[in-house]
């Protein structure tokens, strides 16, 4: 064979499969999933389900089961999250966007500090924290965590989408004899808000998952998705587990494919600026 063609059909079949390993990494585990969703009868060491069918899928969605309402709480917690974030990000954003802001990257390094540490450990404190100030087992001590650990993206987003705003927008609304005030609201808001909403998925999506900091701060009274899913998998029920969890990739797929829009490639490169 010639030494040309035989080095190029190697580079094929080394590029064949480690393309076909990417492909079982990503997909494999969610193949796995989806086949756990439907099957009613699998047992090792069988490959495949010895009874497929959707009986799971209507006990999940049964009148009487936890799921709705784990779900509804679970959204309901995400979407306060995303307000009390906002409140705190959209200020403090369009603040540090400014590089004349006094102790700047020592503000913008703040919000990364709940990442810093084990989450474990954090969460146990506060854990007992909230129990001394009655916000365990709340709705309102969920939230409030959440909030804690979602500032991180909203911040730091909303700092590159309020950067990425064209000063002389501004600057030509206030010589026009506009307050800041009012071009705040009309001129900077405006071309922010794609950013800001990226953020909001960001925020959304953190405590649609959130589990660790549900589970110390307001678990056994707020049971969310993520909650029962732990449940469901320590008690052997799979396929309960299984749904659970697709219920939650759903979510994340859109959004990301929304976040995708939104996230311009001029505000991603003010991200940490």
């Amino acid at each position: 064979m010639n030494p040309i063609r035989y080095k190029i059909h190697g580079s094929f079949i080394l590029q064949t499969l480690l393309l076909t390993f990417l492909v079982l990494a990503l997909f494999g585990p969610l193949l796995n999933l989806l086949i756990w969703t439907v099957a009613e009868s699998w047992f090792f060491p069988h490959a495949l389900p010895g009874q497929w069918g959707l009986k799971y899928w209507g006990q999940v969605f049964s009148p009487y089961s936890d799921v709705s309402g784990s779900l509804s709480i679970s959204v309901l917690i995400a979407v306060l999250a995303v307000i009390v974030c906002l409140i705190i990000s959209v200020p403090a954003g369009y603040a540090l966007a400014q590089r004349s802001m006094p102790l700047r990257a020592f503000f913008m390094l703040l919000f990364l500090i709940p990442q810093a540490f084990p989450n474990l450990t954090v969460y146990m404190n506060v854990a007992r924290l909230f129990y001394q100030w009655g916000l365990n087992g709340s709705v309102a001590g969920v939230v409030l965590v959440h909030s804690v650990h979602g500032l991180m993206y909203a911040i730091w987003i909303s700092v590159a989408a309020f950067s990425s705003v064209d000063p002389q927008l501004a600057r030509a609304s206030r010589n026009l004899g506009a307050g800041p005030v009012y071009t705040f609201f009309h001129i900077v808001l405006p071309q922010a808000a794609p950013g800001l909403i990226a953020a909001s998925i960001f925020v959304f999506l953190e405590s649609l998952d959130e589990f660790t900091a549900t589970f110390f701060v307001g678990a056994p009274d707020i049971i969310t998705l993520p909650i029962l899913l732990y449940t469901a998998s320590m008690s052997g029920n799979y396929q309960v587990s299984s749904i659970t969890a697709l219920i939650l990739l759903v979510p994340s797929v859109l959004f990301m494919l929304i976040i995708q829009r939104f996230m311009r490639p001029e505000m991603l490169s003010k991200l940490g600026k």
